[in-house]
């Protein structure tokens, strides 16, 4: 297996640098000659939280360089101007934001897709992506272990910047919504987690969710309206039949030894072909 470093950026909110990489995988034949390589880009991110406007940025360069293997020598100046540009810029949330982001959105009633006896872990996104793509029960644990992830307002950062993950559940909610109430309510639930913050609405409008969100509540209104029709019916025939029984009951009550139930069954039948 063979790690290639890549390009050095920053955080778009956080005090911290990302770094792209690439591993590259490649499996040899009995001659030693290479048969199947594979190739995945990847991204580390490495944190700075004790970066302030005191920090000397030189030492701190050279200490990120020496630790992340990634992060080639000559790259310690590119690295040091990263790190001043992020000692001085300025926080990109308010404090009202910030305030608002320090606690999670509202939590719905829980219901039976997001009981799993599973803890969700940052590091396993692949894992719970390669799900999105199975059956439909596999699609409902994945959707809720990356719901797990979503609901911690301090993965959000790291879960937008995983286009694979985002592209997925976007996908399988288009396709396989009708499917699953639960999976449904999984995904639409993850992306009202970005929705909680100004920040990320952009996010929203990029994969269409509130437009597709009303096609779901069109569809269930629908449903809902051809539900209470057949309970309508179902109702007034129930009533119908209890209005031609009713004065049956007390000459039943005083014959019931002698009760002819085919005359009642041939009655009831011809009182349906009636009505």
């Amino acid at each position: 297996r063979k790690v290639k470093g890549g390009n050095i950026d920053v955080h778009p909110s956080e005090k911290a640098l990302i770094v792209q990489y690439e591993v590259e995988a490649t499996i040899l034949g009995e001659m030693g000659d290479p048969m199947l390589g594979e190739r995945k880009e990847c991204q580390k991110i490495i944190r700075l939280k004790s970066l302030n406007a005191n920090t000397d940025i030189t030492s701190l360069a050279r200490k990120v360089v020496e630790e992340c293997k990634l992060i080639h020598p000559s790259k310690l100046n590119e690295v040091e101007q990263l790190l001043y540009y992020l000692q001085n810029r300025r926080d990109s949330l308010s404090g009202k934001e910030k305030k608002e982001k320090s606690s999670k959105p509202k939590d719905p009633p829980p219901f039976e897709g997001m009981e799993i006896d599973e803890v969700a872990n940052i590091n396993d996104m692949d894992e719970y992506i390669e799900l999105l793509y199975e059956d439909i029960p596999d699609k409902v644990r994945g959707s809720a272990l990356i719901l797990q992830l979503a609901r911690n307002p301090d993965n959000l950062e790291e879960l937008l910047l995983n286009e694979t993950a985002l592209g997925a559940l976007a996908r399988v909610l288009r396709e396989d919504w009708k499917q699953s109430v639960e999976l449904a309510t999984n995904i639409i639930y993850i992306f009202f987690c970005f929705s909680s913050f100004s920040q990320f609405h952009g996010l929203i409008t990029h994969y269409k969710i509130g437009a597709l969100c009303m096609n779901i509540i069109d569809h269930e209104l629908k449903r809902h309206e051809l539900w209470q029709e057949e309970l309508s019916k179902k109702k007034k025939a129930d009533i119908l039949l209890e209005r031609h029984f009713t004065p049956l009951l007390p000459a039943i009550g005083e014959h019931k030894d002698y009760v002819d139930h085919n005359s009642l069954y041939n009655s009831d039948r011809n009182f349906r072909s009636v009505n």
